[in-house]
């Protein structure tokens, strides 16, 4: 089996990879287009994508990507996000005056940072920042990555596990060119894309569905559609399988509300699902 994500060996997609597919190959990809595309033209048979983080919020180009990529998701990881800043060998952390890494991730030590006069840098991604600051052999240039990342690029830890929550996790979806026949039961998550009629209270009555059906909405998030201001896509998680009875009834009445519905994927819940709050 081959896998495919975004960033370079060492990131954390690498990490959630390793840990839901401990046998596969991996390829390393340079955008996310790019690892939907691995799927698509038959190089890659998964790929991991994230979507969400405890402590910054959704992975927004995910919410556009997938529903035109034509994969499904068939499956979720999630990854506790362990940062750590590195540095050269015999660099300190009073040296570091400046530390790179993916804007998500920044978005999760922005107190540290802040704590430590460190002037954070956008990169292209976290290993790929780690990358960088092994190959510019600078002390006042630092990354923030996983520890995986400075084991590869032979980096040392300035700092450990230095997130601003605790609880800091990640939540990846694993996407496939073909859905996964997933069985009935209470284990199962079902992803949605929407928009609402142009008609007024479209989306309250939309929802009313749900909650007369009793069908636990566990995430709803709202975005603009073609840069238009008047055009809005809806991106949902649901408990259930849309062959339980009440899913099927409440998607049913979300149609009567929609101008298209889409089911992206029915997988079953991770384990860590109802530990980690997202």
């Amino acid at each position: 089996m081959k896998i495919s994500f975004q960033g370079e060996l060492g990131a954390y997609s690498h990490q959630a990879c390793v840990e839901s597919y401990p046998n596969a190959e991996v390829i390393a990809c340079n955008s996310f287009e790019g690892a939907i595309a691995a799927v698509k033209e038959g190089r890659a048979d998964l790929a991991m994508l994230p979507v969400e983080n405890s402590t910054y919020g959704r992975v927004a180009d995910i919410h556009h990507l997938l529903p035109e990529s034509g994969l499904h998701i068939i499956g979720e990881h999630f990854v506790r996000v362990h940062i750590n800043l590195l540095g050269v060998p015999g660099a300190k952390l009073a040296d570091v005056r400046q530390a790179q890494s993916h804007v998500v991730l920044l978005g999760q030590v922005r107190s540290f940072l802040a704590e430590h006069a460190i002037r954070p840098l956008i990169g292209a991604d976290t290993a790929g920042s780690a990358k960088h600051v092994a190959d510019a052999n600078d002390p006042a240039l630092a990354a923030l990555a996983s520890p995986l990342a400075g084991e590869i690029y032979g980096l040392v830890p300035l700092a450990e596990h230095i997130e601003d929550q605790s609880n800091n996790t990640t939540r990846f979806l694993v996407t496939a060119p073909e859905p996964q026949k997933a069985s009935p039961g209470d284990d199962n998550m079902t992803t949605i894309v929407f928009q609402v009629r142009n008609i007024p209270a479209a989306l309250y009555k939309a929802m009313g569905g749900f909650a007369t059906n009793g069908v636990n909405m566990v995430k709803l998030e709202s975005y603009m559609l073609n840069g238009s201001f008047t055009a809005t896509q809806f991106y949902a998680d649901i408990e259930g399988h849309p062959d339980d009875a009440p899913v099927a009834r409440a998607l049913e009445e979300l149609r009567y509300f929609t101008n298209s519905l889409s089911i992206l994927g029915t997988y079953k819940a991770h384990s860590l699902r109802k530990l980690v709050q997202i």
